[in-house]
């Protein structure tokens, strides 16, 4: 199997951190604007699971090919150590093996495991946005269009790991609403595994990230106006579709 390394970063300015930190934070957020990328975590490797995390949606980490920490290290500009770290998170989170002595072989799903992964989050989501969209109130669903807004910028850009970023913000915010912290964490998990691509899958086009992105925009406004049907037809269909 070969080893991968990532595309090359654009040059940003630094921050005032450590040289090493600012090297791999231009790489973790070089494929979206800054101003749409915010740094969560300031440590190596949360910035370094934060570029993985987005080269596994952008299909730069190829299911089955295998990945050496050093390698991947090298191109960040940074010790094999915090690579091993955040790819031992990705193998938790199930997208990846460990190999030993080797690396890390990127696991492949099928069209089923996808499925299955829909179904179970419109399970979990559809009655929770149904009961939500029944007692929150309108001004609450108004603080929600900057999200929705994001998902909208991010798919006309064409920027498939900023938008599956923007994608789960949208939900997280959505179902947070409801106040329960393990139902936000456990969706949260079951949507970032299904971003991931298929095996030898195209490209996700453009216009499919417009339109799921109007399908946020959509429901949010149907929510607002407390108009139930509507609400109910749009979140079936949300998740009967892409599952975004």
């Amino acid at each position: 199997m070969r080893t991968h390394r990532a595309r090359d970063a654009s040059p940003i300015l630094g921050t005032g951190r450590d040289p090493e930190e600012d090297r791999v934070h231009e790489t973790a957020h070089a494929r979206v604007p800054e101003q749409k990328r915010k740094v969560l975590r300031h440590s190596v490797r949360g910035q370094i699971l934060d570029a993985l995390r987005a080269a596994l949606v952008d299909g730069e980490l190829v299911p089955g090919e295998i990945y050496s920490g050093p390698a991947l290290g090298e191109r960040f500009g940074v010790s094999a150590t915090p690579v091993r770290e955040a790819m031992q998170q990705l193998a938790v989170e199930g997208a990846v093996e460990c190999l030993p002595n080797r690396g890390f072989r990127v696991l492949s799903r099928t069209p089923r495991e996808l499925a299955e992964l829909a179904e179970v989050r419109a399970l979990l989501e559809v009655p929770v946005m149904l009961r939500l969209a029944r007692t929150v109130p309108g001004a609450s669903w108004q603080a929600l269009r900057p999200a929705a807004a994001a998902t909208a910028e991010a798919a006309a850009a064409g920027d498939l790991p900023g938008y599956a970023e923007a994608d789960r913000a949208f939900h997280r915010a959505v179902l947070r609403l409801a106040g329960n912290d393990q139902l936000v964490q456990v969706a949260e998990e079951l949507h970032r595994r299904a971003q991931w691509p298929l095996p030898g899958a195209a490209r996700v086009r453009r216009a499919d990230l417009v339109a799921d992105a109007a399908e946020h925009s959509a429901l949010l406004e149907a929510l607002i106006a407390r108009d139930l049907p509507v609400v109910e037809a749009l979140v079936r269909e949300h998740f009967a579709g892409s599952g975004g």
